[in-house]
């Protein structure tokens, strides 16, 4: 999954993501592990729910 969330960093809303951890001070590995762990989070949900994913529109901040 560590893999996973590093190649997710090409993708809008988890740059977002990484790039606000890292703006708080985290190290780079920490940002990464929390950036996969959400993608656990997701693809549980998506189990769960039975459904596609299905990317949410970035926020603009």
């Amino acid at each position: 999954m560590l893999l996973s969330a590093f190649a997710a960093l090409h993708d809008a809303a988890s740059r977002g993501s990484y790039d606000r951890c890292r703006a708080r001070g985290k190290t780079l590995t920490r940002s990464l592990l929390r950036l996969a762990r959400h993608r656990i989070s997701v693809l549980f949900a998506m189990l769960r729910d039975k459904t596609f994913y299905e990317p949410r529109t970035p926020r603009l901040a």
